[in-house]
């Protein structure tokens, strides 16, 4: 362990905060890439601790505060700081933060030091708590899910008045303890951040804050749709922040993910209401840079959560646009399953399938086509394609159960970058067009289909015209920050009246619309000043 003597110290004036960051930089430089990722171990740019800081509201005479993934303390240095600022300053603060990297205990001791010398300066009284236990393990009980909700511990001597954090981002497997203890929360292989915010949420008393900077990725998926229901039974969301870039919330880590910071408030045990007022606050920039010009929203709770809905996705509205389509595509009535159509992931999953794969072969004699994510086009499935991908399955008894058979299909790409300028990327596929009466769907490849019956080809052209437009495309958005397009997600997402996709697609073979041409088509038919009044069926 490095002794907390040898480390450099603070400059006369500096803040809390800029040691904290200061240390924090020079502890990182000493350390390897793996041992970073082991920890998850990022330390939080100063503006965005700042910005954290802000969404707290000022307390009262004492403050207790937990910071479960402290680092070097630049979260918790933030926060002091803003508290010290008010009109009416806490006179004692206490803060408890846990840290399992032991090499990095003696720089968060320096740093919460000199932030307890800066606070004594100001008259305020400071002690603080480093815990090198697992904050997840040490705080199981916390996960007690009898009441719907997170208990609050009985045996905490006094619950906090806010959690904040910038927690580590790792997945954990099925079989890590902390997982175990988490079975209540999380399916599958859970990522720790979550397990850190379900914590958090139990350890506040009511009417308590917690303000997370985490990946978005809780907000919207199947894999978190059990932490969705509980966390958000146990807090009240107050503020969304969303970063747009992927990289510069944290751009000196070189990190790629969509960062969200969360700032919600703990209802009462008993399943009150909290009296804050039913609106969110959501904010937006590109990264930590423009934070001090970030764009700002208020919207109804409504519109962020569904009430009543069974997979608590957390919608984020950032522009007027984004809310007037949300608010449009809620009120269709249609979706995959009321128009008797089902959406699945492909079947081959190559490494598994290695045996039957081939870069040549003879289709429909021996092999059938294999269709990957780099054979959809916008409105264009394409096969074969020069790419290093093979392009054929063979067709022995060992494949048959991956192989679908030829019929009309709409293929979606299953993952995308959010650069893109679109996320949902799909193709109409009608029978007899490879000439095989069987074909191979790669796993990265979401494909619908009419299980009784048969998908007719205008509806096939008509709904990916539907799913490559920006309309869809923007609401999903709205949800949905990972690479990965869910199928579970396709599944529940509203759908117009089935006559009206049906006549796009028509008029889009009919007239041999391009995809440009047929995206302005379906925008048209779809805005909501657009009176669309077909054949009996009016739109809306």
């Amino acid at each position: 362990m490095r002794n907390h003597s040898n480390i450099f110290q603070p400059f006369v004036g500096e803040r809390p905060t800029e040691y904290a960051d200061r240390v924090g930089r020079w502890y990182a430089s000493t350390v390897t890439e793996p041992h970073k990722k082991k920890y998850g171990q990022y330390l939080t740019p100063i503006p965005v601790a700042d910005f954290m800081a802000s969404l707290v509201d000022p307390k009262g005479p004492a403050v207790r505060i937990l910071d479960p993934g402290a680092g070097t303390g630049v979260l918790a240095c933030a926060l002091c700081e803003k508290l010290s600022s008010h009109p009416v300053k806490p006179r004692a603060i206490a803060l408890v933060t846990y840290e399992t990297d032991r090499a990095l205990i003696p720089a968060t001791t320096a740093g919460l030091d000199y932030l307890k010398t800066w606070l004594v300066a100001r008259e305020i009284t400071f002690t603080y708590a480093i815990e090198t236990k697992d904050f997840v393990q040490a705080n199981a009980r916390a996960l007690d899910d009898s009441q719907g909700t997170f208990s609050q511990i009985a045996s905490l001597e006094e619950p906090f008045d806010v959690a904040i954090s910038n927690p580590p981002y790792f997945k954990i497997p099925k079989d890590d303890p902390r997982a175990r203890v988490a079975a209540s929360v999380v399916h599958g292989q859970p990522n720790i951040y979550a397990l850190f915010m379900a914590v958090s949420a139990s350890l506040l008393k009511t009417d308590g804050e917690l303000v997370f900077i985490t990946p978005r990725s809780y907000t919207a998926g199947p894999y978190f749709r059990l932490f969705r229901e509980k966390f958000f039974s146990t807090v009240k969301p107050e503020a969304f922040h969303l970063f747009g870039s992927r990289t510069e919330a944290f751009g000196r880590d070189e990190i790629l993910q969509e960062h969200l910071i969360l700032k919600a408030g703990r209802l009462p045990v008993d399943g009150g209401e909290r009296a804050s007022p039913s609106f969110v606050v959501i904010t937006s920039s590109g990264g930590a840079s423009d934070l001090a010009s970030a764009n700002k929203r208020v919207v109804p709770l409504t519109h962020v959560i569904t009430p009543g809905c069974k997979n608590s996705i957390i919608r984020i509205p950032v522009s007027d646009e984004d809310e007037k389509i949300t608010e449009l595509v809620d009120s269709w009535k249609g979706s995959l399953h009321k128009y008797g159509m089902e959406i699945s992931t492909g079947p081959v999953v190559p490494f598994r399938a290695v045996r039957f794969l081939a870069e040549k072969g003879r289709a429909p004699e021996t092999h059938a086509p294999l269709l990957w994510m780099q054979n959809v086009k916008p409105m264009s499935a394409q096969w074969p394609i020069e790419t290093r991908k093979q392009q054929y399955i063979m067709v022995t008894a060992g494949s048959l159960p991956l192989l679908v058979p030829d019929r009309n299909y709409v293929l979606m790409r299953r993952f995308s970058a959010k650069e893109e300028r679109r996320r949902l990327v799909s193709a109409p596929l009608l029978a007899s067009t490879l000439g095989s009466n069987l074909v191979g769907l790669e796993n990265h490849l979401n494909y619908i289909y009419r299980p009784k019956g048969e998908l007719m080809p205008e509806e096939a052209y008509g709904l990916a015209a539907f799913y490559s437009c920006r309309i869809p495309d923007t609401y999903f958005r709205t949800f949905n920050g990972n690479t990965q397009i869910s199928a579970t997600e396709l599944r529940n997402m509203p759908l117009p009246p089935l006559e009206l996709l049906k006549e796009a697609g028509r008029m889009i073979m009919n007239d041999h619309l391009t995809p440009e041409d047929a995206e302005e088509m379906m925008v048209n038919l779809l805005e909501p000043h657009q009176e669309f009044v077909m054949k009996g069926v009016v739109n809306g």
